[in-house]
């Protein structure tokens, strides 16, 4: 007897980093996946099975809410979404070109509220789903240089435990992911190059040792995969020499 397919997850920012390594994970156990970013050419060199991969920007409502209805149709109804999308654009506050402040807001809050958008109300008639959305251990603490990126992740923990209370009694669980400091492309957005050598300095003080984008995905499998009835709220982790 066949057993029946595993329902399908949604994630964002999906070529490279913690969403690639999330993408790896949920294929590996058996899920169907909606994979959602710019870099449509990463995501398809993963040839995972049952996968259908999007060049679609968050910060595009209409074209986000458009791929997540192309998923269902193919798949079934979107069990989870991971809303990972998001940029790093650090720098000192009064020589920071503030057009980076915008991206990191559109891309960082009003992403993940496009990612939400798109599937709480068919989770909420369901009366079942998860909405994961990534965030940072700069939305619970201020760093130097991290001004607007610190607001878009306190935006982002702030919008998703507002969330949860909403969603809570239609049987939806929502969850903020918080890591520390990631080897991924992040900083490679930053355009600051003493910013960017500061934290390889930064980084060679603790040992060299950051998270890799498995441990977060590891986490974020972790709290999709408790009961229905158990919702883990928050899981924050970092490296064990970080210290902030």
């Amino acid at each position: 007897m066949t057993a029946p397919r595993k329902p399908l997850i949604v994630i964002t920012g999906a070529s490279s980093g913690i969403g690639l390594a999330t993408a790896q994970l949920f294929s590996s156990l058996g899920h169907p996946l909606l994979l959602l970013a710019r870099r449509l050419d990463k995501m398809r060199a993963l040839n995972l099975p049952d996968c259908l991969a999007l060049s679609v920007d968050v910060t595009d409502r209409v074209a986000l809410a458009a791929a997540v209805q192309q998923g269902e149709a193919r798949f079934g109804p979107a069990d989870a979404i991971v809303n990972n999308a998001g940029v790093m654009l650090l720098g000192e506050i009064t020589r920071q070109d503030p057009e980076q402040w915008d991206r990191m807001l559109d891309v960082n809050v009003k992403g993940v509220l496009n990612g939400v958008h798109a599937v709480a109300a068919g989770m909420v008639q369901r009366q079942r789903g998860s909405i994961i959305n990534v965030s940072s251990v700069a939305g619970r603490k201020s760093f130097a240089n991290h001004v607007a990126y610190v607001g878009s992740k306190f935006a982002v923990h702030g919008l998703t435990e507002n969330l949860r209370e909403e969603l809570a009694a239609h049987n939806v669980r929502v969850t903020t992911i918080a890591p520390g400091a990631v080897e991924t492309e992040l900083l490679g957005h930053t355009t600051d190059a003493a910013i960017k050598s500061g934290y390889e300095d930064w980084k060679t003080a603790m040992g060299g040792k950051v998270l890799a984008a498995q441990d977060v995905a590891n986490a974020i499998h972790y709290a999709y995969a408790q009961p229905d009835g158990v919702c883990i709220r928050e899981i924050v982790l970092a490296a064990t020499r970080q210290q902030a």
